[in-house]
């Protein structure tokens, strides 16, 4: 086996949360090139139907499914309906997230509840949902996003997101116990924590603090279209074999601030 074999996916099921735009659709596309069959899903399903078919044109299936992932019933129905279509499950990426700026006094409990719910429940309920059939298998390969904002606090003036920060540094906990927890069964469990990339759900906080952030990145310039691409590649693929309950930081050198 050549080393550019190692990060062949090809045969490999993979679902993406969040797949319908932003990060997710990203690393779809990386797991498309690099052969996978793909399961997209978000609350937009319309989204996702859009992404699939500029990645069916790699000659590739991709299935487009509507979740939630803070409702149970949806995504046990996701699991089912992958694993009737396709008969297994090989990858996980839990990329759904949300947001929500307030300072710590004036957070909302509905608002802290949907980001948690969202960020840290739903990762655990599609978590729960795919570990039968990778306990099964005795392989898999589970990603979670989680954030440089779950490594350390963030400036009130340009991030007052408590609860979202909170959310991530749950999600590098989460990742690290259910490595150790799903070692012994063949099954790698990481996470990436992106620094900052313009998205949708990111846009607010970078046009009030644009400035600001690009200061503290020493690359000098913000996440693009392909840097998320070869993290979640290496995660998904047999080249990180030998890695589980780790975080892979890309953030154009932030965190080394």
């Amino acid at each position: 086996m050549s080393s550019l074999d190692l990060f062949n996916l090809k045969g490999k099921v993979a679902i993406v949360t969040g797949g319908g735009r932003g990060l997710g659709a990203q690393m779809a596309s990386a797991m498309a090139d690099a052969r996978a069959t793909l399961v997209l899903c978000s609350r937009k399903v319309e989204n996702c139907e859009e992404v699939a078919e500029k990645l069916r044109e790699k000659g590739v299936e991709v299935l487009a499914l509507a979740l939630d992932v803070t409702d149970e019933e949806q995504v046990e129905n996701v699991v089912k309906e992958t694993l009737t279509r396709f008969g297994r499950i090989d990858i996980l990426v839990n990329n759904s997230g949300a947001t929500w700026g307030a300072p710590v006094t004036e957070m909302p409990l509905a608002a802290w509840n949907k980001v948690i719910n969202v960020n840290v429940t739903g990762t655990f309920l599609m978590t729960r949902a795919v570990g039968p059939t990778m306990l099964k298998q005795k392989s898999g390969k589970i990603i979670n996003i989680a954030s440089i904002a779950g490594l350390n606090g963030t400036d009130p003036r340009y991030m007052d997101t408590i609860a979202y920060n909170t959310s991530k540094g749950a999600l590098i906990a989460f990742t690290k116990d259910l490595a150790v927890k799903w070692g012994p069964d063949n099954i790698q469990v990481n996470a990436i924590a992106p620094g900052f990339f313009p998205t949708k759900m990111s846009q607010q906080v970078m046009d009030h603090g644009a400035d600001y952030f690009l200061n503290m990145t020493p690359l000098r310039r913000f996440g693009g279209d392909e840097d998320l691409k070869g993290a979640c590649l290496f995660l998904a693929s047999k080249a990180s074999d030998y890695m589980t309950g780790g975080v892979l930081v890309v953030d154009g050198g932030t965190n080394a601030l």
